[in-house]
């Protein structure tokens, strides 16, 4: 049976169902923009590739999302969002400033082993200078984020649990780690992301770590 390759059209109509479609419609272009942006970059993915893939017009596209730069800016936010509740639920289920990094490492991978395409998408923005400009509350989210690991570092530099060393560099040291590993790391590999930073984790904290740390 031939595939039907006819374009279709989002446009607005009444009824519950109606709305369900559109909603589902939206959730696979945000679906399909994730993976595009985390593939080929924001400069990479046009409208028209996103439009051609979900196999309707540019003009249904609009319907969702006005530009690309709307589109991008959605994805990152809801991606943000999602990423600061959940390592802040994982970091608030431990007490100790140690188990606080390690929490918030190991919740981090876990959650970039099940939205890959997300972290890669808002990883290329912050880090890798595309032209997608964050908005305000992008950026607060981001800032958000980076605070739940820099004050767990802080915690253990002053209770001695690690070394005198800057928790700020130390906490860059530990987001390079989440932030380079899916550029090399498969998520079909012998060991899942989760497995990787436990590795990391153990050979950075055998650095951090003081003598006779008091607990």
């Amino acid at each position: 049976m031939q595939k039907n390759t006819t374009k279709t059209s989002d446009a607005p109509e009444e009824g519950s169902s109606t709305r369900m479609r559109v909603e589902d419609r939206k959730e696979q272009l945000i679906e399909i923009a994730m993976r595009l942006f985390a593939t080929k970059g924001f400069d990479g993915t046009s409208l028209r590739d996103i439009a051609e893939e979900a196999q309707i017009t540019k003009a249904a596209l609009y319907y969702h999302f006005p530009n690309k730069d709307a589109l991008y800016e959605s994805i990152l936010v809801d991606g943000m969002r999602t990423l600061v509740n959940y390592v802040s639920a994982a970091m608030g289920k431990v007490t100790s400033p140690e188990a606080k990094v390690r929490e918030f490492m190991l919740s981090s991978a876990d959650y970039m082993e099940r939205n890959r395409d997300s972290w890669i998408a808002g990883s290329n923005m912050f880090w890798f200078g595309d032209n997608a400009k964050p908005r305000t509350e992008n950026l607060a989210l981001r800032d958000e984020y980076e605070k739940l690991l820099r004050d767990a570092v802080k915690q253990a530099i002053d209770s001695q649990v690690f070394q005198k060393v800057d928790p700020t560099i130390a906490s860059r040291m530990l987001l390079a780690v989440l932030n380079q590993l899916p550029r090399w790391h498969s998520p079909t590999g012998r060991l899942s992301t989760r497995q990787v930073v436990q590795q990391y984790i153990d050979m950075i904290f055998q650095g951090l770590l003081a003598s006779n740390p008091t607990r």
